[in-house]
């Protein structure tokens, strides 16, 4: 006699096949991303970053050099310290993570999702489709092309970490508010774990009350007294992030004092989050940077995408009044996005794909729900048995996830070097400045210098104050012998107020012997930037050569202990100038403990 599970065994096998295919479909996509190099912003908070190098003491593990990517946010910096602890710079562990991370992401939305759908809101409507449902969007999200930058690019793992607390934080209210109160618990620990890894977790208490409102207690006064054990620390976490942003780590990207008003920053993310949207539908093209996106200056230039944006809003206000869940989805999509397509201008990166890794699970959602209410309906005109209806469901599912998982997969090649992610910039977005001028990097590593000089002049068409431009133009003249071009584009930097172009001329002028103008432009590009070792270094070189011994040794002793990798050289290169200046004096002591420093 044929002997069958009990039927809870059954729904529990079920229930683990939506997880299993959405861990297969992530590793399938990603296979091929493991490799890709450190780029661009990883170069700063990962090679060149020594406080990677240990786990203790804490405070430095927790923490990055100032203009760092990573600055003040500690949990990141702490991901990285356990990285470099496990397999040092080997690229291969830092992709891992983050896979992982997605991973644990793909599955929390699954949660999230499958608990909300058998919810009461929804009267018994989804309880036989909420587990086919939370798969497919799971599973369409995670391997949805536009996550390819959060995932694959390494240090956008800030994106990563705190779209895995603000998820985390979410399901865990989710099941306090449906069993025990110590979920409440691990809600507000991974609320405070996400505020230490990137602004944008500053609305997560936020949409935990608007969730609790909508699916839970029926009202905000209801909610709030009924909970407020929970929200309470909830927005107890806003201090911490309070807390890390007073030093101002963001103060070179992000404020209304660097060139855009916040009122044109406010018009020109109407386009932005129109191009997003398309970008969710039709993932292409993609592109690692959108530097020389244009600011709409004035109403005008921005009416149409505005109209279309204050009525997406106008709409999510209207639903969330009516306590209608797809309110909740337009909040989710407009409260995640608000910190960097609202009004506070991050004039460095106008427009990022990473910026949607959380906001396009809801128009994911919307359109999966969407799609299942569709083909219910037209089963029952055509009078379909269940089974066929549901196999041509899965059918659709499936083939939309195998296009995505392929976009995504030929998405990672273009992170296989610099040189690749960068030439897939200009082609796409050729007004681009930082996508020439970063070609141009890429091309001078690979000793193309002409190409790199043609991409430099590129980026200086476009964007013409563009000192780093200038300054590493300047360096390719000079090492072709073309002295007066170089200085030229040195002089435009240094107007452009670039201390390190004033290194690069003290340099030349070093070189050269003229050792009283290597100083002035070494003691000018120290009064640009206090803290420049290389230039300190550089000064100490000068008055060495000049015999002014105890001037040099002051200046030498000015280079500080390194905060990243690049200034640990200088650091030892200044040390050994030193030691050999007081082993000359004979003062062989003084010459051990510098060399030993």
């Amino acid at each position: 006699m044929r002997k069958t599970l009990p039927q809870s065994a059954g729904r529990a096998r079920l229930a683990l096949l939506g997880p299993t295919v959405i861990v297969a479909a992530v590793l399938l996509a990603y296979a091929n991303g493991l490799t890709g190099p450190f780029i661009y912003d990883d170069i700063d908070s990962i090679p060149a970053n020594n406080h990677l190098h240990g786990l203790w003491p804490l405070r430095s593990a927790l923490s990055a050099p100032p203009r760092s990517s990573v600055s003040g946010r500690p949990i990141v910096c702490l991901s990285l310290a356990l990285n470099y602890s496990l397999g040092g710079l080997n690229v291969r562990g830092y992709h891992v993570f983050n896979i992982a991370v997605h991973l644990a992401c793909a599955l929390l939305l699954f949660g999230i999702v499958r608990r909300t759908l058998v919810s009461p809101v929804f009267a018994g409507r989804f309880d036989r489709a909420a587990l086919p449902l939370a798969t497919a969007t799971a599973l369409i999200w995670s391997v949805h092309p536009l996550q390819t930058e959060a995932v694959t690019y390494i240090i956008q793992r800030t994106e990563l970490l705190m779209g895995l607390f603000y998820l985390l934080t979410l399901y865990s209210s989710i099941r306090g508010w449906r069993g025990s109160r110590l979920w409440f618990g691990a809600a507000v620990i991974s609320c405070t774990l996400g505020m230490g890894s990137k602004e944008v977790m500053v609305s997560a208490p936020l949409l935990v009350l608007l969730y609790d409102r909508t699916f839970i207690s029926g009202s905000f006064r209801t909610a709030l007294r009924r909970h407020a054990g929970l929200y309470v620390p909830l927005a107890a976490t806003w201090a911490l992030l309070i807390w890390l942003t007073i030093p101002g780590p963001r103060r070179y990207s992000a404020g209304a004092n660097l060139g855009v008003s916040p009122w044109e920053y406010l018009l020109t993310q109407a386009g932005v989050i129109l191009w997003y949207l398309r970008l969710t539908v039709w993932p292409h093209p993609l592109t690692i940077s959108y530097d020389g996106w244009p600011v709409a200056h004035h109403l005008i230039d921005a009416l149409p995408q505005g109209l279309a944006v204050t009525a997406m809003l106008a709409a999510t206000a209207w639903a969330l009044r009516r306590r209608r869940p797809i309110g909740f989805l337009g909040a989710w999509f407009f409260l995640i996005l608000a910190p960097t397509s609202s009004f506070v201008p991050i004039v460095t990166e106008i427009a990022a794909e990473r910026r949607m890794y959380l906001p396009s699970a809801a128009v994911v959602l919307v359109a999966v729900v969407a799609g299942h209410t569709m083909l219910r309906r037209l089963a029952g005109r055509l009078a379909l048995p269940g089974g066929i209806a549901s196999g041509i469901g899965a059918g659709a599912v499936l083939a939309l996830t195998t296009s995505l998982a392929i976009g995504t997969a030929l998405r990672n090649r273009d992170y296989r070097s610099e040189y690749a992610i960068w030439e897939d910039a200009v082609r796409k977005r050729p007004d681009n400045p930082q996508a020439q001028y970063a070609l141009g990097d890429a091309l001078a590593a690979q000793g193309r210098y002409e190409e790199a000089i043609t991409r430099y002049r590129e980026a200086l068409r476009l964007k013409p104050e563009f000192p780093e431009a200038l300054n590493n133009l300047g360096n390719l003249l000079l090492q072709q012998g073309r002295e007066d071009e170089a200085v030229a584009c040195f002089h435009a930097a240094i107007r452009l107020h670039f201390p390190g172009a004033c290194n690069n001329l003290g340099n030349m002028c070093l070189r050269q012997g003229r050792l009283d103008e290597a100083i002035a432009w070494f003691r000018e590009a120290i009064r640009g930037r206090p803290d420049f070792a290389e230039a300190f270094n550089n000064l100490g070189s000068a008055l060495h050569r000049q015999g002014r011994l105890d001037e040099a040794l002051k200046s030498f002793a000015r280079v500080s202990p390194p905060k990243t990798g690049e200034d640990a050289g200088v650091f030892v290169r200044a040390r050994m100038e030193a030691a050999k200046i007081l082993f000359s004096r004979q003062d062989y002591q003084a010459s051990a403990r510098m060399c030993n420093d």
